[in-house]
């Protein structure tokens, strides 16, 4: 994690105890970024994390490790792909990554109710998100996309006894109130 990464932890974490957010526990994708994310909040809101498999970004095959500017100038894209194809050859196709964030989700809901910290990565969190408005993913990446900015958060309430959901925040990255933490455009 870069040391711009870890001030934008610290900022989130210093930003909610100032705002009196609580939690009552952390899970994390085991991923060195979200981890270390989860960590530095954590331990500033007096928190332990839990790690979990399913919260993990997706397996992207032959594109693991490349910047998607690589990715473009290295691999041809066919002109059509479907949510069922794979991505990188082998890797998670939206599909698969969008079942693997239903069962994370589903997980997440069988618990006891409680207020939850999820530290995860924007591609599963994207299908998350469709998983809890009821959209399928799309041919040619068409469709809904919600942006997920390094340390910004979406905040979801649920009411089972109506399942219902309220996206009440998405993407919100207030904490970056210094320049030396922004996102670099």
């Amino acid at each position: 994690m870069t040391e711009r990464g870890k001030a934008q932890a610290q900022a989130l974490a210093e930003r909610w105890k100032q705002e009196k957010v609580k939690f009552d526990a952390v899970i994390s994708s085991p991923l060195s970024r979200a981890k270390e994310t989860a960590e530095i909040i954590a331990s500033a809101l007096n928190l332990k994390v839990e790690l979990d498999e399913l919260w993990m970004e997706r397996h992207n095959g032959h594109f693991s490790g490349l910047t998607a500017q690589e990715v473009r100038e290295n691999f041809e894209r066919p002109d059509f792909y479907s949510p069922y194809d794979s991505v990188g050859g082998h890797g998670e196709g939206d599909w698969e990554l969008f079942l693997r964030a239903g069962q994370a989700l589903h997980n997440l809901l069988k618990r006891e109710p409680a207020r939850y910290l999820v530290v995860s990565h924007g591609g599963l969190l994207n299908q998350l998100m469709h998983a809890v408005v009821g959209l399928a993913p799309q041919a040619n990446d068409s469709g809904t996309r919600f942006s997920f900015s390094n340390t910004a958060f979406a905040k979801l309430i649920y009411y089972p006894h109506q399942h219902r959901w309220v996206i009440d925040t998405v993407n919100d990255h207030a904490h970056w109130v210094d320049a030396e933490i922004e996102e670099q455009a």
